[in-house]
């Protein structure tokens, strides 16, 4: 469930950074509006997302696709002009989405350490 909550988050990102284009700097009423309750949707099951999988983890998945995507839709439907840098750039955010799920958080965790972080965060 946690991975639909964070797809859904992706989404709602997408359509708030498209929507923020839009808008031309808050100028334009209804794309200022799409952008404010994407962002709040895309927050709001984020913060799901993050009940269930580690921060690292979500946050670089999120991010990460989150900033192919936009790449994608800013040539695919604003016409923007993509460079090699910016493709180079964009594989190695992919590469490191990859290597932090393969062995970032939650791979060979030590014991206690989530009893560790409960206890802070009750604080």
């Amino acid at each position: 469930m946690a991975y639909l909550f964070l797809a859904i988050s992706i989404i709602g990102e997408l359509i708030g950074t498209s929507m923020l284009k839009a808008s031309e700097g808050f100028t334009k009423l209804y794309p200022t509006l799409l952008t404010i309750v994407a962002f709040v949707i895309s927050f709001y099951f984020i913060s799901l997302t993050l009940k269930t999988l580690p921060l690292n983890m979500t946050y670089a998945i999120w991010s990460g696709v989150g900033a192919v995507a936009t790449a994608l839709i800013s040539v695919l439907i604003w016409k923007e002009k993509i460079n090699t840098g910016s493709m180079v750039g964009i594989a190695l955010i992919v590469v490191g989405v990859v290597v932090l799920n393969l062995f970032g958080a939650g791979h060979g965790e030590a014991k206690g350490s989530t009893e560790t972080t409960s206890a802070i965060a009750q604080k």
